[in-house]
């Protein structure tokens, strides 16, 4: 069976059985409607773990409790930044299986690949657009789980997403996945971050799925602490305006927490909404604009990738014109690794956006800089 307790369950009166407080939770009803008859537990609370799925095979009146995991948890980990949770938990030699992106820390890498992509990754970003778009017009998933290696990890959390269909496998594909597996419960956490308080929650939510939440509220608030490192440093100069481009072809504007980031770094961001989702743009939008600094670190780009985009954006119209071109303020950079992948390194972006965006200096991060770089005028 499929299936998570984060807290004893609370009785008709909202105090819980087991003389704590029950964290709210939702029912997978796609899971539980395949797995037949289930006792479905519904822990309402505002403030908590929304996208946490529940399932409960139905057991006889004395032994419908539901049990927290008592084992040392096995973990499989199916989006990047969650394998990064992870091991800034302290909970990485607990992980027992990977997607194919998560690549960092390098030891995760002797792991298990459980997913695939469904079409090759390769080509210009229009191109690369073309074919997700095909795939999900018919109603497909852009990736695939190996369901049988998956099972035979025999995992107790399974980290995964539903933030983006199309930038990693999601929560449909891996309660499709696990939909016919019987036994022991199994968590499915769920991380939907749209803003860095929500990064900040997920990390909570994992935290507590995996029993070390104190770990989860240190990891939060080292992460805080480097964020108001990077404010504190850039505190009083002149804020240059900045425009974030996430894809190129078509052009994308990040959205998020990319806003925040760049505010945090001593930006004015001219487009993209914090905490709302990354949207297209239409270029003649940033040549009115004329931002005084473009920043080009597309999903799914590491640093290489991302200057093989150069040529895109030079048959733009106005590209050589604007202020950012003409003045060498246009900076590539590994989305990748860092900008869009929203766990612990996001501290390490918004460092290297202080960086591009007022130079480097005492406090500046130095150790970062291979993973960004300027190009001079005659270049761009």
């Amino acid at each position: 069976m499929v299936g998570l307790v984060l807290d004893e369950p609370e009785d008709g009166n909202g105090a819980s059985v087991g003389g704590e407080r029950g964290i709210c939770t939702q029912i997978s009803r796609l899971a539980c409607k395949r797995l037949g008859a289930f006792e479905q537990t519904f822990n309402r609370r505002a403030d908590a773990c929304q996208n946490v799925m529940v399932c409960y095979r139905m057991a006889p009146a004395a032994s419908r409790q539901p049990r927290r995991i008592a084992r040392v948890p096995r973990i499989v980990s199916l989006i990047a930044s969650a394998t990064e949770i992870v091991a800034g938990l302290g909970m990485l030699d607990k992980l027992v299986g990977r997607s194919h992106e998560c690549d960092w820390p390098a030891s995760v890498l002797g792991l298990p690949r459980l997913t695939e992509a469904k079409f090759k990754v390769e080509g210009t970003s229009a191109e690369i657009d073309a074919r997700v778009q095909e795939i999900v017009r018919e109603g497909l998933s852009v990736y695939k789980v190996h369901a049988e290696a998956l099972r035979a990890l025999d995992p107790d959390v399974i980290l995964t997403q539903d933030h983006c269909d199309v930038c990693a496998v999601s929560l449909k594909d891996v309660e499709e996945a696990t939909c016919t597996w019987t036994g022991k419960p199994v968590a499915l956490v769920s991380l939907k971050p749209d803003s860095l308080a929500d990064v900040y929650a997920d990390i909570a939510r994992a935290a507590g799925a995996l029993g070390v939440p104190e770990a989860g509220q240190d990891l939060v608030a080292r992460m805080q602490a480097r964020f108001a490192d990077v404010a504190q440093r850039v505190s009083g100069r002149a804020r240059p305006s900045v425009a974030f481009v996430e894809w190129v072809e078509p052009t994308m504007a990040g959205g998020n927490w990319m806003p925040e980031l760049v505010e945090i770094a001593g930006g004015r961001n001219l487009f993209g909404v914090a905490g709302k989702r990354s949207d297209w743009m239409q270029w003649a939008e940033l040549v009115a604009a004329d931002p005084d600094a473009i920043v080009v670190a597309p999903c799914g780009y590491d640093l290489k990738r991302c200057l093989e985009e150069l040529p895109l954006l030079q048959a733009k119209p106005g590209w050589a014109g604007l202020k950012a071109v003409r003045g060498g303020r246009v900076y590539f950079a590994d989305g990748n690794a860092y900008f869009n992948r929203p766990g612990p390194r996001l501290a390490d972006s918004a460092a290297m956006l202080a960086d591009m965006l007022h130079g480097q200096g005492p406090g500046s991060a130095a150790e970062l800089a291979s993973a960004w770089v300027a190009l001079a005028p005659q270049d761009l």
